[in-house]
This record gives structure tokens, sequence and C-alpha cells, in this order.
């Protein structure tokens, strides 16, 4: 798309986050009990090919439409809101060429993170409020060295509030 032309836009509304929903692109991770032993229901983590780097983004909110898409193919991704505050997020499976046929939006509770399958495309997050931090776990240069984009053929905006919300 040449920057004079105008994408047509598709409204994408959120589904509200399911495990069996989300696993194509990852995993939901929820409160469990203290003491409790690793298990399925933890992050199931790659990051052995850098150094981890656990971090608070501070993101402003930005209008919800979506002309790129990216991916990181050596590392999982674990992203959380912090405070509660629900949030969106837009996914299509890992892959060299995301399918637009195959993309999801998702609106996660504030009390849920999520981890993202190595190599799932996403957009996001998305969130209602002018700002929002987020815990965010990826490698110390991801951003740098393994932060690949794409655009979209079309414009996808999501509409939120999720008109079933």
């Amino acid at each position: 798309m040449t920057p004079t032309q105008t994408a047509d836009i598709v409204d994408l509304v959120p589904q509200p986050i399911a495990a069996s929903a989300f696993a194509p692109y990852g995993q939901l991770i929820a409160a469990t009990q203290d003491g409790a032993l690793f298990g399925p229901q933890d992050a199931q983590l790659v990051l052995s090919a850098g150094t981890p780097r656990f971090y608070i983004m501070a993101l402003s909110r930005r209008e919800p439409v979506i002309r790129g898409i990216t991916c990181h193919v050596r590392v999982t991704q674990c992203l959380a809101s912090v405070g509660g505050v629900p949030w969106y997020l837009l996914v299509a499976p890992p892959g060299d060429v995301p399918d637009p046929k195959r993309l999801a939006a998702f609106v996660t509770p504030g009390n849920v993170a999520v981890k993202l399958h190595v190599g799932t495309w996403h957009a996001g997050p998305y969130f209602a409020p002018a700002t929002c931090d987020f815990f965010n776990l990826e490698l110390s240069d991801t951003n740098e060295t393994d932060h690949r984009t794409l655009p979209l053929d079309r414009a996808y905006r999501l509409v939120y509030p999720p008109a079933t919300a």
C-alpha cells in the first residue's frame, strides 16, 4: 500500500479471552496458590537465546487502528496490565507471514497475563484509559534484534470496550 492509498478498515470486536481460544497464540497465566509446584498452568517460557528482561512499560492510549503486526522468533513474551486494567490484543498464529483470515482479537481481564508463543504475531496492548502500565517479560535485546513487523493488507480497528462488556 502506498502512502496515498487508504486501507479498507475491518472492525474486530474482541472476544473474552479463554485458554482454548487463545491456545494457537499462547497461554493464559492466572493466579495459583502459593507453594504450588511448577506445571502446565505456569508460563512455558523460552528465554534461552539471551538475557531475560522483565520491566514495566509505561504506555499511552493510542488509536486502535492496526496497520502492522509484529512477531519475535527467538523468545516467548509475557504481558500483563499493572493495576487490574482490562486490555486488548490482536494476534495471529506463528508462521512466516500472518494470515489475515486467522487474526483474532481478545479482551483480557486485568488479573490475567498472557504468554505469547515464539513467533506469534501481535499488535497491542490496547486499553481504554489514557495511560496504562504493563509488565513485560522478553529478552534484553528483543526490541533491537528480534522485532519483525509487517504491514497488513488492510487496516484493522479494535472496537473497544467490546459490545459484549
